[in-house]
């Protein structure tokens, strides 16, 4: 898709990015030095630096907060561990709404130790978020699930597809939406026809790319470019569904955990550049 110049697709960077060398001052800090107009924290990074604190950095900086990672692992053994989830995750609207994240991205959760019961985990995350959906409404925090790769599905997310994604959206209603990442959907046959039906839900975009071959199914992401995903036809798939938002890029990758993270930036900028 060829787009003026006066009109690029927004950035954001995923803190997990740079997690080895910088914190999140680190990170909103490089942000500005490096025009990238958007930031996606973890919760960890931002409990380290304190709530308060990192929105007002944010907010001094002039960046938007594309979506703060992640709520979810909803399944448990025991009614004990489901409610600590609910509790857990009730914390974490709080924080977006904080920051004034455009979405809390959904990690849904596997199965429990020792089960092997994926419609009954299937089943705890829906009753999770029917039990945290009212908070979310009041805060205006969108919950924006994301479907992971199938390999997770033991031990991630029992939400594997786009479609799993939406028919929890449909049914759940108003403030759900979809965090679509280019590494876990890439492969979906259905995929084109999934991206139309998200019209409208689409709450954040995800790019990272697929190495072939692949050394670490979590910490072997490939920088924008390097690999085999499709990552401008995803995106023109989001834009036909009406998603005009930020490309946040979102790389587990030990190698480029190990390079200066100011590198990392200017070659990030360089691939979004490249293919918007």
């Amino acid at each position: 898709m060829n787009r003026p110049q006066d009109n690029p697709i927004p950035l954001s960077l995923n803190t997990v990015t740079v997690k080895e060398r910088w914190g999140l001052a680190d990170c909103i800090e490089g942000c500005a030095r490096h025009g990238i107009p958007g930031i996606s924290p973890w919760r960890d990074v931002l409990h380290a630096m304190g709530v308060e604190a990192a929105a007002r950095h944010v907010r001094d900086a002039g960046l938007t907060v594309t979506g703060l990672c992640r709520g979810g692992m909803f399944p448990a053994a025991d009614a004990a561990g489901r409610r600590a989830a609910i509790e857990d995750n009730r914390r974490a609207i709080a924080e977006a709404a904080a920051l004034g994240a455009a979405c809390l991205v959904m990690v849904c959760g596997g199965l429990p130790p020792g089960s092997k019961d994926l419609p009954g985990a299937r089943a705890m995350v829906r009753e999770g978020l029917e039990a945290i959906l009212p908070e979310a409404r009041a805060a205006g925090v969108t919950l924006a699930l994301e479907p992971l790769h199938p390999m997770t599905c033991a031990d991630r997310s029992v939400l594997s597809t786009l479609a799993q994604a939406l028919d929890l959206c449909e049914a759940l209603g108003e403030g759900v939406g979809v965090a679509v990442d280019v590494y876990h959907v890439w492969w979906d046959p259905a995929l084109e026809g999934q991206m139309r039906r998200a019209a409208g839900r689409i709450a954040a975009f995800h790019a990272c790319d697929w190495l072939v071959p692949t050394t670490d199914l979590v910490f072997d992401r490939g920088m924008p470019g390097d690999g085999v995903i499709d990552i401008a036809a995803i995106r023109r798939m989001a834009e036909a569904a009406g998603y005009r938002g930020f490309t946040e890029v979102e790389l587990l990758s030990r190698r480029w955990w190990a390079e200066d993270p100011d590198h990392v930036l200017r070659v990030i900028k360089e691939r979004h550049a490249a293919m918007a």
